[in-house]
């Protein structure tokens, strides 16, 4: 009996308890022997009378997928305590298989002294919700542990569609011709090797570009072009290319922001076939890229506001077949900037060509490619510099442009911005330089005003005009980044500890009466980790958008370690999961706008779990922020 009890001394969270219950539980323990190799529990099979803690030996718990692959295998060794979370949050059916390896002898507890224990010590019932919790944020695991019923027939799709690399895809060897070569030899030679795409390169052997069947019938046909020309002068660019190692859908949607039809492939530094956007989509045809397709091919204001409708339907079935939300924020923010682009087009076929050189830049959660269905218009126009003569007849076309797309785009369901922030509006719609002045206008006055300005438009990119702009204006602040800052730091990490995790000092989820129920504000309880990700990237020069890339920049540059990363990461995605099935439920189920409240007792144990190991990781990352950009650990 004394052995156990020094045993259960040593073994969490038994620990935790007193040392006369420590003695009362050593009394209930029975031992149980298990021979090498034997299957203890199956996972959703098995119902777990209690739990085991391994006193010799060892435990390998794992999953089964569809193949009957162990998945997330772990070896569990003296000391460890299996099955508290099956019986506490999963109807008491072990969550994974078990299997004893060598000879392996456990102290068994029934789950009726289990659950006193758990009912009473409250240190004793979070050690086991806090492991869980933190399990949850692995994706693989979550993605186990819910899958659905259907599940072979639906992991396999979601892997095969989201999962799957370029380097399993059939790709076309590639042909091509010096950019010497006569038009007619190059036709001559489509002909010949039945290809509709023929890439050209210069003496140096180098890809410059490529001509097509259209680029015959728009470049040469129809402008009854002699075809002793050479294929320099016709041939299209630039040049759009893919690793080996990218994702399908990463092609995909590469193909789509950039228009090109054609993509090469490269592996190891070298160009070693190429893929066209129908071979493709040909391979996706049950994919919600092909309804991007359609959005494209859209002819009319009313069918692009139709296709916006239909997204919260695409993106619940994703999430539903357990597809990263990261994915889904993809798939979302391609649908937004194809729809911006089509009545980008339409307005300039409507008012004709503008009179300078110019991008489309769209900013905040569109501008990180974070987009929700709970989205306003967030924008702004940078045009060239012109010659002073010309500066109002730039400016009037531009505010005009812009109104115009800003109506159409509210139409179909981006909404006018209450704070703004739209290219229609004279302060956002301005020359390259004036831009420039902004931005350092923002950075040297570095109050709370400004930061704010210049965080919204440091989550920028353009959709849409010559990426030349952008590129400048990203050198410029590159080189204005390196003075010394710290005044703007210190705003922006103080604007990234404006909004606290909703936990209370007791662990419980903070919130707020709306109408008739008890809510969070789940956009509020991600923002900090948009924010605080924002700030390291300034401060490293780090000119990625999105959240999820930038905090993998930071990782690699050593600024944030891998486990940081991984929890920040987790956590992020697991939010945006969360928020976005609530959006889409609202429109597609609840007939109304969607909105950021959610009441946590709507949600599963399990979530609300999770939800609090989060709010505690973006706690401790406040607080390290705190410390390193505002030099005081209480704020």
């Amino acid at each position: 009996m004394n052995n156990r009890i020094e045993f259960l001394k040593a073994v969490a969270p038994f620990n935790m308890l007193p040392t006369h219950i420590i003695a009362e539980v050593a009394e209930h323990l029975q031992e149980i022997k298990y021979s090498k190799d034997t299957v203890i529990y199956q996972q959703e099979v098995t119902k777990m009378r209690g739990i085991d803690i391994i006193a010799e030996g060892e435990y390998e718990s794992f999953f089964y997928d569809g193949a009957q692959n162990k998945r997330l295998l772990e070896i569990h060794e003296k000391g460890y305590c299996y099955g508290g979370i099956s019986v506490l949050l999963n109807r008491k059916q072990s969550i994974r298989t078990v299997i004893a390896k060598k000879g392996t002898l456990v102290y068994f507890l029934h789950r009726k002294e289990f659950r006193v224990l758990c009912k009473t010590y409250d240190d004793f019932l979070q050690y086991f919700t806090s492991e869980f919790g933190r399990r949850m944020l692995n994706d693989e695991f979550a993605h186990f542990f819910k899958r659905p019923t259907t599940f072979e027939e639906n992991y396999v799709a979601a892997e095969q569609l989201y999962s799957r690399k370029m380097e399993s895809v059939e790709y076309r060897d590639i042909v091509a011709c010096l950019d010497e070569t006569p038009i007619y030899e190059a036709a001559r030679t489509m002909a010949i090797h039945k290809i509709s795409c023929l890439f050209v390169k210069d003496v140096s052997g180098n890809i410059i570009g490529y001509i097509t069947d259209i680029t015959l019938r728009d470049n040469v046909v129809a402008k009854l072009l002699d075809a002793h020309t050479p294929v320099r002068n016709v041939m299209d660019n630039p040049i759009v290319f893919i690793s080996t190692e990218a994702y399908v859908y990463e092609a995909v949607l590469m193909m789509f922001r950039t228009k090109t039809r054609y993509l090469l492939i490269k592996k190891n530094n070298e160009f070693i076939g190429f893929i066209s956007r129908t071979k493709l989509l040909s391979e996706q045809a049950q994919s919600p890229l092909v309804f991007i397709q359609s959005v494209k091919l859209a002819l009319s204001v009313d069918e692009l506001k139709r296709k916006w409708e239909a997204v919260p339907q695409i993106a619940t079935k994703l999430l539903g077949r357990g597809v990263h939300a990261e994915i889904v924020n993809q798939v979302i923010t391609t649908v937004a900037d194809t729809i911006a682009t089509k009545v980008i087009e339409g307005v300039i076929t409507e008012m004709g060509p503008p009179p300078a050189k110019f991008v489309f830049m769209v900013l905040g959660s569109e501008g990180r490619k974070e987009q929700t269905f709970k989205t306003d218009q967030d924008n702004a126009i940078i045009y060239e510099d012109k010659a002073n003569e010309q500066r109002e007849l730039v400016r009037e076309y531009f505010l005009e442009f812009a109104k115009r797309v800003s109506d159409k785009l509210n139409f179909i369901g981006f909404v006018y911005c209450t704070g703004g922030f739209m290219a229609q509006n004279p302060e956002w719609t301005h020359s390259l330089s004036y831009w420039k002045r902004n931005y350092t206008s923002w950075m040297a006055e570095s109050v709370p005003e400004s930061v704010i300005k210049f965080s919204t438009f440091f989550d920028c990119r353009h959709i849409y005009g010559e990426g030349a702009i952008m590129d400048e204006l990203k050198d410029f602040l590159n080189e204005e980044l390196q003075k010394p800052m710290e005044k703007l730091f210190f705003h922006m990490a103080k604007n990234a500890l404006q909004y606290e995790p909703p936990l209370t000092f007791f662990k419980k989820i903070r919130t707020f009466t709306k109408g008739s129920q008890e809510v969070f504000d789940i956009k509020k309880a991600m923002t900090p980790i948009v924010d605080l990700a924002r700030v390291y990237a300034l401060k490293n020069r780090i000119f990625d958008v999105n959240t999820g890339e930038r905090l993998k920049a930071l990782k690699e540059k050593g600024v944030f370690t891998e486990a940081a990363y991984v929890e920040l990461i987790q956590s992020y995605y697991f939010l945006m999961s969360m928020r976005l099935r609530k959006q889409a439920s609202q429109i597609i189920h609840d007939k109304m706008e969607p909105d950021n409240y959610i009441d946590p007792e709507t949600l599963t144990k399990i979530e609300r779990v999770t939800l609090k190991e989060i709010f505690k990781t973006i706690n401790d990352f406040q607080t390290k922020i705190r410390l390193e950009f505002t030099g005081n650990i209480l704020g």
